[in-house]
């Protein structure tokens, strides 16, 4: 179980780089087109289709199962975290699972979504024609080892599992 929790803490790294990542080239981006229509009347024609389609989705959910393992999510806290007894167990693992199921539905659902962009080479049109398969695919891989994350967490008794 803790050579899983390395890996997953090391997959988690590697997704927050990426989503950290697209949060550079929105701000390159953005600040490159300001400069090229204030100095040479010339925007940068892919910023807003890129930044939309590809860095967004990058932004939303790369980082989602990292924030979680480290505790910066936000979240409504309505009762104890930790009850005693086999209810407190109970609840503790509840708290991570319900959140599991919901995540492993979007994953689902917009893994197939993004499949059958993959399968039928939808495209957007635009500067540019942009494949919407890679576009689509980063929200399953983020919400996927979120869902990962929030099992490991619960079979370890819903505790915060440090890896």
């Amino acid at each position: 179980m803790r050579y899983f929790g390395k890996i997953l803490s090391k997959t988690e790294d590697i997704l927050h780089l990426g989503g950290c990542l697209g949060l550079v080239a929105v701000a390159v981006l953005i600040n490159a087109d300001i400069l090229l229509r204030l100095i040479f009347n010339r925007p940068v024609q892919i910023q807003f289709e890129v930044t939309e389609l590809y860095l967004m989705p990058m932004l939303a959910t790369l980082s989602l199962s990292r924030v979680f393992r480290d505790g910066g999510h936000l979240a409504l806290e309505f009762m104890p975290e930790d009850l005693p007894g086999r209810f407190g167990r109970l609840i503790s693992s509840l708290r991570l699972l319900l959140p599991a199921a919901f995540f492993a539905a979007v994953t689902w659902m917009s893994g197939k979504f993004a499949l059958e962009a993959f399968l039928h080479g939808d495209v957007e049109y635009g500067a540019m024609d942009w494949p919407l398969g890679w576009a689509y695919g980063v929200i399953p891989l983020g919400c996927g080892v979120l869902v990962l994350r929030l099992l490991y967490n619960a079979a370890a008794q819903g505790k915060a599992v440090k890896t």
